[in-house]
């Protein structure tokens, strides 16, 4: 009777162990069609489950998508300098009459792409291919250039003896310094940068999106 008895309770424990081990194997595999959805996992959830991935590739949604980025903001172009602004008299030398300041300067010019402009004729996707797709981006441009006022300081003023000081030359040399910056900005290429580094993002979103072949200019 005893022989019988531990027979029959070790049959009914394996039989429970395996119900567990059933359910816990098709909970994991639930698990994982539904979390695989890209790559190798995606391709053979793919193949477990038969089941195909739609895209909606057409030039509205793609345009959306992408002017959802609206100002693409790409390069950030910092610089730090000495500007000087200065007041000269024609006759009189400068330890009389001369008014002259030094400002070192911090600043930063920002570039990138409004992709508000971008247009439906901007968005080319092959008739004969639908996952292939040519855009062509608006025009990088400067968004913005301004000095860093808690690092843009006086660094020398000087004034002469016959003349009062100029309240208005520190700030028409800081609107100089802001200009020589963003012409220093544009003469080492931000835009060629800008257009390039936007180029990267957007490709890296339209591969996201599902297409398989992408250019963009």
């Amino acid at each position: 009777m005893t022989t019988q008895y531990d027979s029959g309770r070790r049959g009914s424990t394996s039989f429970f162990t395996f119900v567990f081990a059933l359910i816990l194997g098709a909970a994991a595999l639930v698990f994982f069609l539904r979390q695989a959805t890209t790559g190798l996992s995606g391709r053979i959830a793919t193949m477990i489950s038969g089941r195909t991935t739609a895209f909606d590739t057409s030039v509205p949604v793609v345009v959306e998508k992408i002017q959802r980025l609206s100002r693409l903001e790409t390069v950030v172009y910092s610089v730090d300098t000495v500007v000087e602004g200065a007041h000269a008299s024609p006759i009189l030398p400068d330890i009389l009459a001369g008014d002259r300041i030094l400002l070192v300067v911090h600043g930063q010019s920002i570039a990138g792409i409004d992709l508000s402009k971008l247009k439906p004729e901007d968005v080319r996707i092959d008739a004969n291919n639908p996952r292939s797709i040519h855009v062509n981006l608006p025009a990088s441009e400067v968004f913005i250039t301004s000095l860093d006022n808690v690092h843009t300081r006086v660094y020398s003023r000087t004034t002469g003896l016959l003349v009062p000081v100029d309240q208005n030359l520190e700030s028409d040399t800081r609107a100089k310094a802001q200009q020589q910056l963003q012409a220093g900005a544009l003469s080492d290429g931000i835009l060629d940068a800008a257009r390039k580094n936007a180029r990267a993002t957007i490709t890296t979103l339209l591969y996201g999106l599902g297409f398989q072949q992408v250019e963009v200019t």
